[in-house]
């Protein structure tokens, strides 16, 4: 089960920080990613990276405002979003895939969170 926290609503250049805590199960040998869904459009992936920690990709349009990290005591993935703007407004979703390379469609991954709605006011 993977449980997203940390949405809400900031403004425009603000910062906030989501977290993707895994349990009921070891993710050690998984890829995680963070993925948005903006109304209308198809869910897409922002950032992934490898349980070791020791690849990540990241999206153009996220490319250098936003960061993820792995905290494997914790079991949880973070997503560090700074100077946020209102085109990154959406539902944010956790997810997990089984490949051990990072893989960029929605349907490639196999477990996934409920959700967390971030709201950037401009």
């Amino acid at each position: 089960q993977l449980v997203e926290s940390g949405g809400g609503l900031v403004q425009a250049g603000g910062f906030l920080r989501l977290s993707c805590e895994a349990s009921g199960r070891t993710l050690s040998s998984y890829v995680m990613g963070w993925f948005r869904q903006a109304p209308g459009k198809e869910r897409e992936l922002l950032t992934a990276i490898t349980w070791s920690g020791g690849s990540t990709a990241y999206a153009d349009s996220v490319k250098g405002r936003f960061t993820i990290s792995i905290n494997n005591a914790k079991n949880t993935v973070y997503l560090q979003m700074n100077n946020l703007k209102p085109e990154d407004m959406g539902v944010y979703y956790c997810a997990a895939d089984r490949a051990r390379n990072i893989r960029y469609l929605a349907d490639e991954y196999d477990y996934w969170g409920q959700g967390t709605q971030v709201t950037v006011s401009s």
